[in-house]
């Protein structure tokens, strides 16, 4: 027969063995309290009976055989809670409370002290005969007679027992009670845990909208589904990546083949003519499908940084050794072009983020700049710390620049100017640095340049801002 569910969770079963210790623990205090009680009882008795016997002494050393007699019937005629017996010499009863002795006949002869706990037979007020238990003491006197005294020990054991019981009915008591916070633990845990298992067996299915319930007690069942919900969110991001990633490429990609293919027949029909060039072609066909490789790989890296939330495998590293490194891909390239280069570069500094990536970003902000910039024009590099503590990259140079109403724009995939139709390119560019960017908790700025030269424009200024390092 299976057991209900509350009862099969950890929780109940954490219930039960931390019960089961503790009623082991209770056992041995217990047994420890009742053995200390009673033996402490068993003393406080053992010394008083042997204060009495110690006076009874005194009287028989001062008055002989009849002093101690008397002594006796005076005493157990007053309220004292002791019980005597004086034997003579031949074993008779002289006088006392008791019959005969609970000391055996073959340990009464011999000499010293012999201790006896035994039980006393009463009747109560309803006629029943009980029995008590009682304690007493048994010693030969120097004339040969025996001297008994012991005490009636029920009362004070009764409250032993009492305590014991009392006792055992709390550790009862606190084992139902932890059985019961076992059940209402475990029904908590288990609605807890139903939750986040719906919410797993709904993401199974194909729903990556479902979220955990917070409850807002911040406990470890909160910051499970918090973690929970925050994996959840990236998931779907990445997977809403992916997909937009995959519709995307399939979009831009579409303009790109159809040209290639256009060229493609359009050359194959001058060649059968006798008209084309097959060598050229062929030269034009790779061009252009080397162009359709690097717009899939621009595309697909901006789909996943956006998916990502953030760049993968990042470090720290100084970002003006990067850029002295970038620049010195340019600067022949500027030179080539008669641009005037120039790197400001403020070193030791400190920022984490993917070097591939960075690079990446900086290399496109750099090829924009010798691209656009027009020839006796200029190109500066700069890295530098603001005065926030966020460090920037970035381009400055001479060219057209871009007007202010379109510089949100302009960062949008695959938009280009008026002013860059011209050029080669898939306006791709800048919507990487921007992917970056944001990958690295940054952003991308666009500002105007130094100003008007040669009448090309008011020159452009991209920063490249990444966060401060701690």
């Amino acid at each position: 027969m299976r057991l209900p569910r509350t009862f099969r969770t950890t929780p109940f079963r954490l219930t039960l063995l931390f019960l089961a210790l503790f009623a082991a623990a209770a056992s041995a205090f217990l047994a420890y309290i009742y053995i200390a009680t009673a033996g402490e009882v068993t003393r406080r008795a053992d010394e008083e009976i042997t204060r009495e016997m110690n006076s009874l002494e005194a009287a028989y050393r001062q008055g002989g055989v009849d002093a101690l007699n008397q002594t006796l019937i005076d005493r157990a005629a007053g309220e004292r809670p002791f019980l005597y017996l004086l034997k003579d010499a031949k074993g008779k009863k002289i006088t006392g409370s008791l019959a005969a002795s609970p000391i055996d006949e073959e340990d009464a002869d011999s000499e010293g002290e012999r201790w006896a706990s035994f039980k006393l037979t009463e009747t109560d007020m309803d006629g029943a005969i009980v029995k008590r238990p009682a304690r007493g003491v048994q010693e030969r006197l120097p004339g040969g007679e025996t001297l008994f005294v012991g005490a009636d020990v029920g009362d004070s054991e009764a409250f032993v027992v009492g305590i014991a019981r009392a006792l055992w009915g709390a550790g009862a008591l606190v084992i139902i009670l932890g059985l019961a916070g076992g059940v209402l633990v475990s029904r908590n845990v288990s609605r807890q845990m139903t939750g986040l298992n719906d919410v797993v067996s709904a993401v199974r299915s194909g729903d990556l909208r479902t979220r955990a319930k917070i409850r807002g007690a911040r406990d470890e069942y909160d910051e499970l589904a918090e973690g929970l919900n925050d994996m959840l969110d990236r998931l779907e991001r990445s997977m809403g990546g992916l997909r937009h990633a995959g519709d995307a490429i399939a979009h831009d990609l579409r303009s790109p083949l159809t040209r290639l293919r256009a060229r493609l027949e359009a050359a194959l029909i001058e060649v059968e003519a006798g008209k084309g060039d097959p060598t050229k072609a062929l030269i034009q066909a790779l061009e252009d499908a080397d162009g359709v490789l690097k717009t899939f790989n621009a595309v697909l890296a901006i789909a996943r940084l956006q998916a990502a939330g953030q760049a993968p495998d990042q470090s720290a590293f100084d970002p003006g050794e990067l850029a002295a490194d970038i620049s010195e891909l340019y600067e022949p390239l500027c030179e080539e072009k008669n641009l005037d280069f120039k790197a400001e570069l403020v070193p030791q500094l400190t920022v984490k983020g993917n070097r591939e990536f960075v690079a990446q970003a900086l290399a496109n902000i750099l090829d924009n700049a010798v691209k656009y910039t027009p020839t006796g024009g200029a190109v500066m590099l700069r890295v530098r710390r603001r005065s926030s503590g966020e460090v920037e990259f970035s381009v400055t140079d001479t060219g057209p620049g871009v007007p202010l109403e379109d510089r949100l724009r302009v960062v949008q995939r695959f938009v280009r100017l008026e002013n860059s139709r011209n050029e080669p390119g898939s306006g791709l560019g800048l919507s990487l640095v921007a992917a970056v960017a944001e990958a690295h908790g940054g952003r991308l700025e666009l500002d105007e340049g130094p100003g008007s030269f040669d009448g090309q424009g008011t020159g452009l200024r991209v920063a490249f801002v990444m966060p401060r390092f701690e």
